[in-house]
């Protein structure tokens, strides 16, 4: 049972969120059963981890279709946290996109909205094939103006944003709004936002939401070696552009000796701790400062019960440092840039 829940405004968040993606199916997670979604839905409300992340992209619109057929008649058990995509920000298509999900999702209200990725040019490319609005983006100021009406109006209860850096997060608090969260990816491999975004969510009171904790299986110890990750998983900068089998976008070379060593040292620290690699992952992140909730994608009731479990592991301050000590190479040929996707020299968060 998940207890330890964290203030944040009007909610409180459990320290292990469900991520949502997978829920409809779609062509990156492949197909996905209502039945599942539903049992995996009600056992994770029981298990105490209540808060469920989705997006209007997430298999377009469908992710939040099966959400809401999953929580019909549990919806006040559930903190529901929706996002909406960059090129959906003008004021008029911002609360249309808003209507949408709530009609989706089948609820009058949102816990939490967001903000998918910062409204720049490189980021709505991703959503959209409008020209016109990828080299005219819409207005900073007019989104965060509409998203605090909403709240007025009591469509959603607290505004976040999604993969922001500190200068995009002093932007959006520049208009006023009260931004209370930031998602972004982060874990034993993704420690990017370490240096900047972490001390300035924790000097302004923002809580992070914490992506990608177990690298889509890679932490899990499901993969071996790079040639066992299916390609579209492997599009990150961890690994070499042509991995990704044309989902790579950063052409650069990866660092892949180093991950992988990285997760032999913990592959050992974890059989040695006689705990799962897994749950160590998660346990490390749960672990850091500013951390609020971690989100995981549970295929299964098993993979639930195995990453909730991972709230019972309370690793101490030695072991805190020899997984960090075990990743530094890997963050060292990374660096401190916080999108993991976009080539090095030319990210989206910033």
């Amino acid at each position: 049972m998940v207890q330890q829940a964290q203030g944040l405004g009007v909610m409180d968040l459990p320290p292990i969120g469900m991520g949502c993606w997978s829920y409809g199916g779609g062509e990156y997670w492949g197909k996905q059963s209502q039945h599942d979604v539903n049992d995996i839905v009600h056992m994770a409300l029981d298990l105490g981890a209540n808060f469920f992340d989705t997006a209007e992209a997430y298999n377009n619109g469908k992710s939040e279709t099966s959400l809401g057929t999953a929580l019909k008649g549990k919806r006040d058990r559930a903190i529901i946290c929706s996002k909406v995509s960059p090129c959906h920000t003008q004021p008029h298509t911002l609360r249309e996109r808003c209507e949408g999900s709530l009609k989706r999702l089948g609820t009058d209200y949102l816990d939490l909205y967001m903000i998918h990725w910062p409204i720049n040019g490189l980021s709505i490319q991703h959503f959209t094939k409008d020209r016109q609005l990828i080299k005219n983006p819409p207005s900073v100021h007019q989104a965060f103006d509409t998203l605090m009406s909403l709240k007025k109006e009591g469509k959603i209860r607290v505004i976040g944003v999604s993969n922001f850096g500190p200068k995009q997060l002093r932007e959006a608090l520049y208009t006023g709004a009260e931004v209370s969260v930031n998602e972004t990816a982060y874990n034993i491999l993704s420690r990017a936002i370490e240096a900047e975004i972490v001390p300035f969510c924790l000097q302004n009171n923002i809580a992070i939401i914490g992506s990608m904790t177990l690298m889509q299986g890679v932490l899990a110890g499901i993969y071996l070696k790079a040639e066992d990750i299916p390609p579209h998983q492997a599009h990150s900068r961890h690994f070499a552009h042509h991995r990704g089998g044309g989902h790579s976008r950063h052409g650069e070379d990866g660092c892949e000796a180093e991950v992988f060593e990285a997760l032999k040292q913990l592959r050992a620290l974890a059989e040695d701790l006689r705990c799962s690699m897994a749950a160590l992952a998660i346990a490390w992140v749960l672990a850091k400062p500013g951390i609020h909730c971690a989100l995981l994608g549970s295929r299964s009731k098993q993979e639930l019960l195995d990453n909730v479990s991972a709230v019972h592991i309370k690793p101490d301050a030695s072991i805190i440092a020899a997984i960090d000590d075990l990743s530094l190479p890997v963050l060292k040929r990374l660096g401190n840039n916080p999108d993991y996707y976009e080539n090095g020299s030319r990210p989206r968060s910033w």
